[in-house]
């Protein structure tokens, strides 16, 4: 069915890493005034409260590995929702432009010349190391970051993670967590082998799970604490400032 006088508009809104507490107060008002929502599989479900009753939601999945639905078919029902109901707010986890292919959906709208708002949401890439009090940089420990994707669209390890390596930066690396092995031996290739590294499975929601070592060793630790996607990887010496790293330091100095 088709309303009449519908004025399509949509809204790109990054709901955060998971916790719904961590949505913005703009992104709270945009769901109050939307007519549908569509969102993704890493979207606590708890933000569609915030949503009118009456308004449509519809699951996009948009998960690594578990995509419910293409990206080409996300923007067309984006675009047929919109001008049939109006005011589309596009619900993505983190934030719309980290690896969100948020762009891909506001320049698809924009070929309908749909108006496109974008609020920005806590990137899962600083958020989730800050929540477990891992500075992404620190005076003394690292001047900078990377934020790398573990696998490109071909399925491939991301070549800018031979680079990063290289470097003194704290290195997050978002779905890599299958290609761990082959990211723990580009660092070992750069002798690295004892550089903090942390992996934070379901940050910042009620299931996350916390692993620190070294990389020599955060691969078995991973595997023995059973750690699964989706997860966030951390390497650089700024892991060295969370307490259980503190502990574990401790501990292998009074066995040795």
């Amino acid at each position: 069915m088709t309303y009449i006088n519908i004025e399509p508009k949509i809204t790109l809104l990054g709901a955060g890493p998971g916790d719904p507490d961590l949505l913005t107060l703009k992104g709270v008002k945009a769901l109050q005034a939307a007519d549908v929502v569509l969102y993704d599989a890493l979207t606590n479900e708890a933000l569609l409260t915030h949503a009118p009753a009456e308004a449509i939601k519809v699951y996009v999945g948009k998960r690594s590995g578990e995509h419910s639905f293409a990206q080409d078919a996300i923007n067309k029902l984006m675009v047929d929702y919109a001008l049939n109901y109006g005011h589309v707010v596009r619900l993505k986890g983190g934030d719309p432009f980290v690896f969100g292919r948020g762009y891909e959906e506001l320049d698809y709208a924009d070929s309908y010349n749909i108006p496109v708002s974008v609020i920005p949401g806590i990137s899962s890439s600083i958020g989730v190391p800050g929540l477990q009090q891992i500075p992404v940089t620190h005076r003394g420990l690292s001047e900078s970051f990377w934020v790398i994707t573990g696998t490109v669209s071909s399925g491939a390890l991301s070549d800018d993670i031979y680079q990063a390596a290289k470097s003194n930066a704290t290195v997050i690396i978002l779905m890599g967590l299958k290609k761990l092995a082959e990211i723990v031996a580009i660092f070992k290739a750069e002798g690295k082998q004892n550089l903090p590294a942390a992996v934070v499975q379901n940050g910042s929601s009620d299931n996350e799970k916390l692993v620190v070592g070294t990389v020599s060793s955060i691969l078995e630790i991973s595997k023995r604490e059973k750690i699964q996607a989706p997860a966030l990887l951390i390497f650089g010496e700024v892991v060295s400032l969370h307490p259980s790293f503190k502990t574990m330091i401790k501990q292998y100095v009074a066995i040795s």
